[in-house]
């Protein structure tokens, strides 16, 4: 059975940092592209970060130069490291992983930037 468990959201202020992590099971994770989703209220999800077997990363033009994503294959966790956080970053964040047709989604951290 796949598991992608997402932890480290909160409440944080404007400019603050959170770590999230994304724990997998059940996968040959080391294969997979791994990735973090967000979705705010009323909004589609959307892409925030990914990270190939390679680690090749991908960003979204609105996180670049705030967020860094990174993977420890020993540990099969992902990471997504989120630096001077505002308001709109406020969301339910969603760990994805990715092999050609096979996708697994996690139940979702919430993170509120708020003061």
């Amino acid at each position: 059975q796949v598991q992608l468990v997402e932890s480290g959201g909160g409440l944080v202020q404007p400019g603050g940092s959170l770590r999230l992590s994304c724990a997998a099971s059940g996968i040959i994770f080391r294969i997979y592209t791994m990735g973090w989703y967000r979705q705010a209220p009323g909004n589609q999800r959307e892409l925030v970060a990914s990270i190939t077997s390679g680690g090749i990363t991908n960003f979204a033009d609105s996180v670049k130069g705030r967020f860094t994503i990174s993977r420890d294959n020993a540990k099969n966790t992902v990471y997504l490291q989120m630096n001077s956080l505002k308001p709109e970053d406020t969301a339910v964040y969603y760990c994805h992983g990715r092999l050609r047709s096979m996708d697994y989604w996690g139940k979702g951290t919430l993170v509120t930037v708020s003061s």
